[in-house]
């Protein structure tokens, strides 16, 4: 940028540039103010300032009282400034007596736009600040660091302000010169005050200091608080008092001006230097002077305190106090014969100090009247306050009664087409012989046009909140303080406060008691039509005071006087709304949370009525952390249950929607004060769902949010008055719970209450864990002998885990002392007095050190104070030099390892060795650069030729666990039972899969967690096995219930059919698979090396021929069945520890079908019925196409074999498979067929390489005929030729279809198979309720959506109700969208490279526009997304398929073909969101405008030359679209 052309943009540089912290006061997070974008922009190009390398920038909403803000930083010596509109100053007139004792800067941008309000400036004008005013966009920049580098020689706060309407006539100007910025700022001055750290800020106490000055006339940058005899700091505890000296520097009334003639001071101790004395405005107004001059003799423009434009004769001058373009622009144009020709024009400069003698030295002796024109909105006095400040400074000044007469005026709005005429009557008045004084000229209303401040919006994340309680009580809701409620002659921003809803309410319940005698008069009245309207008066009269049966009584007592007719019943009606009991809210923000005196919210509870408050805290817990101790934010819920007649709760609607229901039922039923604290975090107001719903795990998960409930009348019907909704709570709550003797009980039974879990915790306890868990490494080697050798990893996948452990057990028997630890959890600062150190560490995301090292990295990185010279090191990297294909990606190859070696030898290490690279690309992976490096790092070390050292025990592989498990036993049991750890053994976390189960922990907390001190957040997945997706209506109610009892309060519906339930902790495990088993189910066999759940089409249309397939499916899935009774051992047992009795019989420990190792792989089966190939048939180990006979019943199937989705990125030895055709086997003999096929496997498969383990490539190896006969081998049948058949697509047909049967079935939209209820979609508890009057079944489809199966024409408008009522009957969705699959990805898979289910969504919705736009909102396309290459969601078949590669960055695939049938191919790889859809629109436009009729988007891709054909799986890596090259 060379110019600017706006004045927020020339003085949001200024800012940037002069300051340490900068203020960014803006409407909303998401909303520019006329200086952030350009803040911001600097920021992004990480443009370095003057004052600060990288100054600081913090966005503060201008309703969070912005200015609490600057303390903190200005108490540890920072230079602050602010950027703010004019709306906030009144408001923070407090703060702003503190502040006016510092270096801050206030920036102002006057509003409202175009008619700017300068009575905001002259009501603080007494409040200490020097005052700075700019009118042009050169101006501006001038002023601009004019008042930075006054701030930073006077010590005193600077207020510059500036209506930014004023100059957007004027011609752009060069940005600032950085070198006249450096000599006017002054830095010595700037790093004196660097050093200048005051102690703690608080609102109650007075330390501010006062700025002085040599008796030499030089600034002394000081500014000092004062002292005792003996040097110790003293506080004045008195409020700040003003001397008549500091009126005469900040006031305008008569006392000021008074000043003008002789020096002013203020009230401080001095300091003991040189003749030191106070800073007087004399003092100011040289250093201003001084500046000026600078900057003139550097520039050539001038600058003055009172500036005078026009002749030097003139007679007639105006003084004005607002915008002066207009009456400038005329004046400069003006005829001969205009009254205003030949006159001048004055403007103040420089405001306050107030220096009124000042302005006849300006103005031409000829001058005889002034027109003191205030542009003021708020006239509070007669007279305006700048016609005070100018008479009293005239009046008492040198000049006495010569000085010129002066006029006031009272500025409106004027437009450019009346400016002359303005003018015209401005200089009549000023030239009578009798001017009126306080004449008003211009118009003082607002014309509507020009309407357009920045309105208060409901953010659009806080709709949520909105919605439950529209939700929840419906037409009796009343939002006292609405946003977007009517409130006639009430401003918004008052609207909206407590107070304002607060009287609002106390009126509206006095109306309805009036109302409530009214009806109980009419009940006794016969002045109605009939006597059955007062036979309903009288019930509801005598239930007034029963919600429940007055609201049930009040529809039929509205609808029998609408038909009485009398002129009584009309009288009652007029106010029909009062028959309800309403639910009456306040809604608020965390705003009120700073001053809970002035918000009104203490009035409401200690008014003891009943209204109940919502109030939505909106700070993300990663702002919380780092924020500023002296905001002072309150909390609200544990004040409001200090005062004891209040409902509490605290709540997160993305961490419990049924607490947060909960919450506001019981808030509505109590009868005097609610406060439900809902947290709703977000950055910006337009914050997707997804970090709303990061920032509140973290939250909720660290104690920072606890979910509590708390009634203080719970006691009297002997309940307990405290319920909590999480597992933890900050300290401050446990304090609280403590002291309430009511609660003991419940602190005895809950010890976790401890201060263990306080949110003080974290820091300090974290550095005790280390400093423990190193010392007790230390007194553990002391009695070795050899060299200490301190062995340091990073690793997110476990392989630098395991090579540092391996390399540190090798280096133990070489006769070492090793110690082998995390990199975060080693102190840094003992790192210096190691004597060898070695790093290993793997590479994760865009080249970043893993997740256990970034503390350890974060903390030596930019150091330059740490001295390594002592220690000798060594590096060893692990990654991939194929990850990243393109040219300009390549430096992220082993990055963090190379980092580590550069950054180590910069701080002084030595290395014992080069840095080792380990490769996946090399034969042995990252194995072969380790055997290279180890060597060479034991010569270093001395201990290379070692003598008799035992021989190594090759690794523990997956085999050897299931070999040694006892059938699938393990220590499971034993690990269940261990409270110590959320966490099972390693190799049981094999086991558990083969349970159904997976062992995972919460990514989204994994940060927090490990900076509290605490493990990560183990828990659970639990898989079902659901033979072909169909569940009774009892099942899907016992699922739903386990769900929310033991879950996370969601089900995922599968791309294999079933149930999956996530966050489930290891101590509901056990209680979650019997409730799985109760409902005649079973999770055995779900997942591990075994045959999974069988999948099958759900076939809506087909009811007979689906019972059908259904049965073979069945059939198969139960052959296939491990027979261990180690399930129902672990599981199953009753409190006698015998055995329950189970769906299935397994009766004795024996494996006919898979021995005591299973099988290589998973092994995984589909069933399809032509022509829907819904289940992806092509995908699996075995696919089975079912054939129909002439009666439209199943005849037999088409055998598919060496099907597989599984891939590793970049190693082409893997890739996806579609199955190859074996032939054809009749429906009875089918299971024994897949049995044979399966043996094949289990005998042939790879057990070596896991990764090579999967029957597609035992197929590939061997040949597909050579495997087909080793089948028939085993089989008493061949193999007949394949049945024709014919496929169309591979996705769900949504909405009603008839069977020929006469049945219904509905199949729902149900996005990524996740069921959960949410504020606008409570699509849960609708299928809950559908479940419990449902005949029929229930079948998950393979596209995870779901097909409510078997309604009768006798049922269907009770269930289209019901689905009307929960919104499950829209299924108006896009059709890309509709052929959309994701797998679940972060945050519980410990696989996920990125994120899938909670993203895919979001860029869907970013591709629909233009979908529209080119008529394909409708077509059919299939994408999917998974967060790694194992393929859950089936990508490699998608159309569009996107594979996380890392955080945010995915492989891009296409080509894959509609019905299932086709693989795609790489097109792009790790791209980003905006790479995404620069890729796509243009394509999606192609293939608009291109595409042949019916063709497909897989099908035009390869017929257009986008991408090549992937004919078979061995050819998926050969002809991509990008190319990946070789080099490291």
């Amino acid at each position: 940028m060379s110019t600017i052309s706006f004045a927020g943009d020339a003085v949001a540089r200024v800012a940037y540039l002069s300051s340490d912290v900068i203020l960014s006061v803006q409407p909303a997070l998401n909303v520019d103010s006329d200086f952030s974008r350009q803040l911001h922009l600097l920021a992004t190009r990480k443009t370095p300032g003057i004052i600060s390398r990288e100054p600081d920038i913090q966005v503060v909403r201008h309703n969070a009282d912005p200015l609490l803000s600057a303390f903190q930083p200005l108490r540890s010596g920072k230079l602050v400034s602010v950027t703010t509109s004019s709306s906030i100053l009144l408001q923070s007139i407090p703060h702003l007596y503190k502040l006016a004792q510092h270096p801050i800067v206030v920036h102002v941008s006057l509003g409202p736009f175009r008619q700017p309000d300068y009575s905001e400036i002259t009501s603080i004008r007494q409040s200490g600040f020097i005052f700075l005013q700019s009118e042009t966009l050169q101006e501006a920049q001038d002023i601009a660091l004019s008042a930075h580098a006054l701030a930073i020689q006077s010590g005193k706060g600077v207020i510059h302000f500036f209506d930014p309407a004023n100059s957007l006539d004027d011609d752009p100007i060069k940005i600032e010169n950085r070198e006249l910025a450096k000599g006017l700022l002054n830095t010595e001055a700037a790093r004196r005050e660097h050093t200048r750290i005051i102690g703690d800020y608080s609102l109650y106490v007075d330390d501010d200091g006062q700025s002085i000055v040599t008796e030499s006339n030089l600034p002394l940058v000081e500014n000092q608080k004062s002292r005792t005899l003996d040097g110790e700091v003293s506080f004045n505890v008195q409020p700040p008092k003003v001397s008549r000296g500091e009126e005469s520097s900040v006031g305008s009334s008569a006392r000021e001006s008074s000043a003008d003639s002789r020096p002013t001071v203020s009230s401080a101790t001095s300091l003991d230097s040189t003749n030191p004395r106070p800073m007087t405005s004399e003092d100011l107004f040289d250093s201003i002077s001084h500046i000026w001059s600078q900057l003139s003799t550097a520039t050539g423009r001038t600058y003055e305190a009172f500036e005078y434009s026009g002749p030097s004769n003139a007679e007639y001058a105006l003084f004005v106090f607002g915008s002066t373009r207009l009456f400038v622009d005329e004046i400069s144009v003006a005829n001969a014969s205009d009254e205003f020709a030949e006159c001048g024009v004055i403007t103040a400069r420089l405001y306050r100090p107030w220096l009124g003698s000042k302005i006849l030295d300006s103005v031409p002796p000829t001058v005889k009247r002034i027109a003191v024109l205030e542009h003021i909105r708020r006239k509070t006095t007669k007279w305006g306050p700048v016609l005070l400040d100018i008479l009293t400074g005239l009046k008492t000044g040198p000049s006495g009664s010569d000085s010129p007469k002066i006029v006031g005026y009272q500025l409106g709005y004027i437009e450019a087409a009346t400016a002359r005429q303005a003018l015209r009557g401005i200089f009549q008045n000023l030239k009578s012989v009798s001017p009126i004084q306080n004449l008003e000229v211009g118009n003082h209303e607002r014309p509507q046009n020009l309407q357009n401040q920045t309105n208060l919006v409901q953010p659009k994340v806080e709709n949520a909140y909105m919605k439950m309680l529209d939700q929840v009580f419906g037409p009796r809701l009343y939002v006292a303080n609405r946003l977007e409620a009517a409130h006639a002659g009430v401003s918004p921003s008052i609207a909206t406060t407590p107070e304002y809803g607060f009287g609002s309410i106390l009126a509206r319940i006095d109306h309805r008691k009036r109302f409530i005698e009214e009806v109980q008069e009419a009940a006794k009245s016969q002045d109605f039509t009939t006597s059955v309207s007062q036979k309903w008066l009288s019930k509801w009269a005598l239930s007034v005071d029963d919600p429940s049966k007055v609201n049930e009584f009040a529809e039929e007592v509205i609808s029998r006087l609408a038909t009485d007719g009398s002129r009584l019943s009309s009288q009652l009606l007029s106010s029909k709304a009062l028959f309800f009991q309403e639910s009456q809210w306040l809604i608020g923000s965390d705003a009120w949370a700073y001053d809970l005196g002035n918000s009104g919210v203490h009035h409401v509870i200690a008014s003891g009525a009943n209204v109940n408050m919502l109030i939505i805290d909106s700070q993300p817990w990663s702002q919380r952390a780092a924020a500023d101790g002296a905001r002072r934010k309150k909390d609200i819920g544990l004040y409001a249950m200090n005062f004891g007649n209040a409902y509490v709760a605290s709540v997160a609607v993305y961490s419990s929607y049924t607490q947060v229901l909960e919450a506001m039922i019981e808030a509505d039923q109590f009868k005097g004060p609610s406060v439900v604290v809902a947290y709703l975090p977000y950055n910006k107001e337009d914050d997707s769902p997804l970090t709303v719903l990061q920032e509140t795990k973290r939250a909720v998960d660290i104690g920072y949010w606890p979910l509590y409930r708390w009634n203080p009348y719970n006691e009297d019907e002997g309940k307990q008055n405290f319920s909590l909704d999480s597992e933890r709570i900050k300290q401050e709550l446990e304090e609280f719970l403590r002291r309430d003797n009511h609660l003991t009980q419940l602190m005895n039974r809950h010890p976790t209450f401890s201060a263990n879990l306080s949110e003080s915790y974290g820091t300090e306890v974290r550095a005790l864990q280390k400093r423990k868990a190193k010392d007790a490494y230390s007194k553990m080697l002391e009695s070795l002998y050899g060299a200490p050798v301190t062995i340091l990893f990073a690793s997110d996948n476990g392989n630098a885990e395991s090579l540092a452990k391996r390399f540190g057990n090798r280096g133990r028997v070489r006769g070492l002392k090793t110690m082998v630890m995390s990199m975060d959890d080693f102190p840094v600062e003992d790192l210096a007095v190691e004597e060898n150190v070695v790093l290993i560490t793997s590479t994760a995301g865009q080249g970043e050190i893993p997740q256990n090292g970034r503390a350890f990295w974060d903390a030596i990185k930019d150091n330059t104070e740490l001295d390594l010279s002592q220690i000798h090191f060594s590096v060893f990297a692990l990654g991939d030099s194929h990850y990243w294909p393109r040219k300009e990606d390549r430096i992220y190859y082993n990055k963090p390892g190379k980092d580590l070696d550069a950054k180590v030898a910069f701080l002084g290490g030595k290395r014992l060795t080069d840095i080792g690279l380990g490769d996946d690309q090399d034969p042995d992976s990252y194995y072969t650069g380790y055997n290279e490096w180890e060597p060479t790092l034991w010569q270093a070390l001395g201990v290379a030729n070692i003598e008799g050292l035992p021989e190594e025990p090759p690794p523990i592989t997956n085999e050897d666990i299931k070999t040694q498990s006892n059938f699938l036993r393990g220590t499971i049991a034993e690990g269940l039972a261990d409270t110590t750890t959320g966490a099972i053994a390693a190799a049981d976390q094999q086991l558990t899969k083969f349970h159904g189960t997976y062992m995972q922990d919460d990514r989204d907390l994994r940060d927090e967690r490990k900076a509290q001190g605490l493990e990560p957040a183990y828990i659970f997945m639990i898989r079902c096995r659901l033979n072909g997706g169909v569940a009774t209506p009892a099942q899907w109610l016992q699922m739903d219930s386990i769900s929310s009892s033991f879950g996370n309060g969601t089900m995922k519906m599968t791309t294999r059919q079933t149930f999956q339930f996530h966050g489930v902790v290891k101590t509901k495990l056990k209680p979650a698979m019997r409730g799985i088993n109760k409902a005649l189910m079973t999770t055995i066999a779900a997942c591990g090396d075994v045959n999974r759940n069988v999948m099958c089409s759900p076939l809506p249309t087909k009811s007979a021929f689906h019972r059908d397939v259904h049965e073979v499916s069945a059939r198969i899935s139960d052959h296939l069945l491990p027979s261990t009774t180690a399930y129902h051992e672990i599981w199953l047992k009753d409190e006698d520890d015998k055995q329950i009795k189970v769906a299935g019989n397994a009766v004795v420990d024996h494996e006919p079908l898979y021995g005591s190792t299973y099988l290589p792989r998973k092994f995984k089966i589909a069933i399809a019925v032509p022509p829907h190939n819904d289940t992806d048939v092509y995908a699996h180990d075995i696919g089975l196409i079912a054939i129909k006979n002439k009666n439209e019943r199943l005849e037999g199937f088409n055998v598919l074999v060496g099907g597989g989705m599984g891939v590793t990125h970049n190693n082409k030895k893997t890739y996806p498979r579609t199955g190859s055709m074996m032939g054809y086997v009749a429906a009875d003999k089918v299971h024994i067929a897949c049995e044979k096929i399966m043996l094949v496997q289990r005998d042939h498969g790879d057990r070596k390489n896991r990764k090579h383990a999967r029957l597609k490539y035992t197929i590939d190896d061997m040949g597909l005929d050579v495997f087909k006969g080793k089948v028939e081998d085993l089989l008493d049948f061949t193999f007949e030729n394949q049945h024709p058949f014919h496929f169309k697509s591979n996705i769900d047909t949504f909405g009603w279809q008839k069977d020929e049967l006469g049945l219904n079935h509905f199949t729902f939209f149900i996005e990524n198979g996740r069921v959960e209820d949410s504020a606008t979609y409570p699509m849960k508890t609708g299928l809950r309720e559908i479940a419990k009057v449902h005949k029929g079944d229930f079948r998950l489809t393979p596209n995870q959506h779901l097909c409510l199966s078997g309604v009768h024409d006798d049922d269907l408008d009770t269930i289209k109700g019901m689905m009307k009522q929960y919104r499950l009957d829209n299924v108006q969705f896009s059709g890309l969208r509709l052929s959309s699959s994701a797998c679940v990805a972060f945050p519980t898979c410990g696989l996920a490279m990125a994120e899938s289910e909670r993203y895919l969504p979001e860029l869907i919705t970013k591709l629909e526009g233009c979908l529209e736009e080119h008529g394909l909102s409708h077509d059919s396309i299939v994408m999917r997304m998974t967060g790694c290459p194992n393929g859950c969601a089936r990508p490699w078949l998608a159309e569009i398929a996107f594979v996380g590669k890392a955080y945010k960055a995915y492989n891009m695939y296409l080509g894959g073909g509609y019905h299932g049938q086709r693989l795609n191919k790489l097109y792009r790889s790790s791209i980003g969101e905006e790479e995404i859809l620069d890729i796509l629109k243009p394509m999606i436009k192609r293939y608009a405008l291109e595409r042949n009729e019916a063709e497909h988007f897989g099908d035009w891709t390869i017929r257009s030359g986008i991408i090549h054909q992937t004919t078979e799986g061995k050819a998926f890596h050969e002809n991509v679209a990008e190319e990946e090259s070789d080099e490291g």
